[in-house]
This record gives C-alpha cells, structure tokens and sequence, in this order.
C-alpha cells in the first residue's frame, strides 16, 4: 500500500501525523498534512504533502494523487546529526541554501504562466473522447506515424470535421429534397474539398491511438486498424464518395442522379460520432445552450426538407397531368403572386411556383411554429399525407422541447 512506504519516515517524523496519513488513505479521503520526511542520504526535509482520491465513472478510488512541497524554509530549523553544535542562525543558513527550489516557486507568476492555467472553456474545447485530468500526464511514447487522439493537432482537426458535418447535415437534406444539381462550380469545388477532407481524415484515423476497455491508450497500429475497420470506416468511406461530381454531368439518368443523391444522406450518420460526445459538454451552461439551439434547428431544417418535399410530390397528380389546388404549395403560389401556369405549346408540363428560396423559407417557417407552437394557419396541412406528417411533426415537437429543458435543466444544476 502507499502508506505503507515508511522508508520516508525517520526519528524526528511525527507519529500522530503518520497514523493521520495512514487513516487517510484507509478511509479514501481528501487532506492535507505538514509533516517531516527524510530524503535518500537521511537529510530532513519538511513537506506540505496533500492526498487527494481519484475516482473512476464508479465513484471507486482506483489510485491516489499525492503532492508535496517543501516548506523546510518556513519551518523552525532542523537539528540533525551533522548540525549539531551548530548554531540557529548557521542551521537557517543552511535551510535557506538547500531550498533555492522553494524560493523559486514563491517568485510572482508572469502573466503567460498565469494563462497557462487550465480553465473551464480549455476543457469545452477538448473535443477527444477522454477529457485529460488537471495535473500533468506523462504521454505515452507512440510509433513516429501513430498520433494521439488527444494532442492539439488531433483536437484542432476534429473541430474541423465536427463543423464540416453540421455543414453536410444542413447541405445533404436541402440539395436531396430540392433536387439541386450542382452546376455550381464554386458549390462543386467547395463540396468537392469536404469530400476531400473526409477522406484524408479516415487515412488520420487508421493512424490515431484509442482508449480500451480497461481505460489504456491503445497505440499498436494493427490494433488501430482493426478498431477502425469494425466500427466508424464503413460509414466515413460512404461519406467521403464524391456524389455531387456525378451528379454535376448533364447526360447522367436521372434515376441514377436521385440515387446518388439519396446516398448522400448517408453522411449524415456522421453525426453519431459527434453526438456520443456530447455527454462531456452537459456541465457546462453555456455550451450546452449553443448545442441546443444547434440541434433545434436542425432538426427544424431537417422537417423542412421533408415538409416541402410532400408538398412537391402532392401538388402535380402525375396520372392526370393536373394540379392539386387545395396542396399548401398551390395556396402559397397564389397568395405571393407566382402561381403555376400549364404550359400548352412547349413541354406540357406545369410550370412557375414560387422559387426555391421563398420555398424553403416558407417550409422553414412553418416547421419552427410548429415546433414551437401550433402554427398560425397562414400555412396549414390539407392533404392526407401533410396532415399526418403534421401530427408527427408536433409529437416530435413536444420530445425535443422536453429533451431541451432537461439537458439545460443537467447543465445548470452541473454548473
């Protein structure tokens, strides 16, 4: 046991302080002692020694972290056998020479060391999937290709994937829902890079150290490897497939283009590895406000998709070739000025509406109102299929609003 490590203790240690630091450890407590040790050659030292348990996610202490600090300065000096007949003032001389360490600590901390401390939005930011503890841990030496999932480069990396996945969660529903073929060149390009990105971040990842199931740093690279292979890889590699390049070539089918555009949602399973984060953010207020109103809104986005893409499918009866007058995007064409118009001596097909933005934008509204409230009216369900999905819409409604006030109500009551 630790305690039981008396080779410190010596003639001049005091013995109701031992009993208190072996009570201490028995009973798993915190606390704080002054007491005297001795160092290798037997020289007397005075420490402030602090214990302090460290406990694991079962509230059971696996191990003890000590610290000490000399305070041999501040102490009366000591007599030992090679001071004796020494006077006081040449055995304080003494202490002042051999605790040149202390008085160095005691020197005013410039404001680098000051910020250098650990703070609470330091933590915020630590997006691997073990938060470090405050006191300082040795890094366990890795292969020169193995990075640590928990250095600043890996940090800073996955904060770059995290936004780069809300960006696909909101781009992938719209574009597969509005049917958006890139033609866009610098939309292409830019899609084209994240595509990239993700690739380049499954090569990171065949190439970062995990934490196992007994809470070691796993750094074998086949160890790794097979990790990955069995959890995350299949899902990134379908994220990182380039679907918008082949869609962006005009003589492609267009079956084959909606196929590789609903593939793209497959992205959005993404959000899986961002979402078992987010358990380390729950204490923090702040940062769980911003996650809410994230979350809220995508999921708002999300529905609007949806919303306008049953409406899209329900306002042309393609059987009959005729419009369906009583569809919300019919009424929502009529009340802005841009209805349909069937067109005679061309493709005979209807044409006009409202335009994209002012669809989605309307889609947008009404899923917020109706989220958060019961709608207004101005927009409403009148087909079959938008009143059911209406009546899912405010179930859905109803369970996020209760998942938010609990969250808040966690991070509040954590804070």
């Amino acid at each position: 046991k630790v305690y039981s490590s008396n080779f410190m203790y010596g003639e001049l240690t005091d013995k109701k302080t031992i009993e208190k630091v072996r009570q201490t450890f028995d009973n798993y407590e915190s606390n704080c002692f002054e007491i005297l040790l001795y160092k290798k050659n037997r020289t007397p030292v005075w420490f402030y020694m602090q214990i302090a348990p460290i406990r694991n996610e079962h509230e059971k202490v696996v191990l003890f972290l000590c610290t000490f600090k000399d305070i041999t300065l501040f102490k009366q000096p000591i007599e030992d056998d090679s001071t004796k007949g020494w006077t006081k003032f040449a055995r304080l001389t003494r202490a002042l020479t051999n605790s040149r360490s202390v008085l160095q600590q005691l020197t005013p901390m410039n404001k680098a060391e000051v910020v250098h401390k650990h703070s609470r939005l330091a933590e915020v930011l630590q997006l691997g999937s073990d938060i470090l503890p405050q006191y300082k841990q040795e890094a366990p030496k890795t292969p020169p290709h193995i990075i640590l999932h928990y250095c600043a480069f890996k940090t800073t990396w996955d904060w770059v994937i995290l936004i780069l996945t809300f960006y696909t969660a909101i781009m992938v529903p719209y574009n597969v829902s509005f049917k958006t073929k890139q033609n866009n060149i610098a939309w292409l390009v830019l899609d084209s890079v994240v595509d990239v990105i993700f690739l380049v971040d499954i090569v990171l990842n065949f190439h970062t150290t995990f934490v196992g199931p007994g809470g070691e740093v796993i750094s074998d690279p086949k160890l790794i490897r097979m990790n990955y292979l069995k959890t995350w890889f299949v899902i990134d590699l379908l994220s990182c497939l380039p679907y918008d390049i082949i869609n962006a070539f005009e003589n492609v089918d267009e079956g084959i283009s909606s196929l590789f555009s609903s593939l793209k949602v497959v992205r959005l399973l993404r959000l899986g590895r961002v979402a078992r984060k987010l358990d380390h953010y729950l204490e923090y207020g702040a940062a769980v406000l911003v996650l809410l109103v994230c979350v809220f809104g995508l999921v708002a986005h999300w529905l609007a998709c949806i919303w306008y893409s049953i409406g899209d499918y329900e306002v042309i009866d393609e059987l009959t070739n005729t419009i369906k007058t009583d569809s919300w995007l019919y009424q929502l064409a009529l009340s802005i000025g841009t209805p349909y118009r069937y067109n005679t001596t061309g493709s005979g097909q209807w044409e006009g509406g409202p335009s994209k933005d002012s669809l989605y934008i309307s889609s947008l509204y009404f899923t917020m109102t109706s989220l958060t409230t019961i709608g207004f009216g101005n927009i409403a369900p009148t087909t079959d299929g938008e009143k059911i999905f209406s009546v899912a819409m405010m179930m859905v409604g109803c369970n996020v609003f209760e998942f938010c006030l609990e969250s808040f109500d966690v991070a509040l009551y954590n804070s």
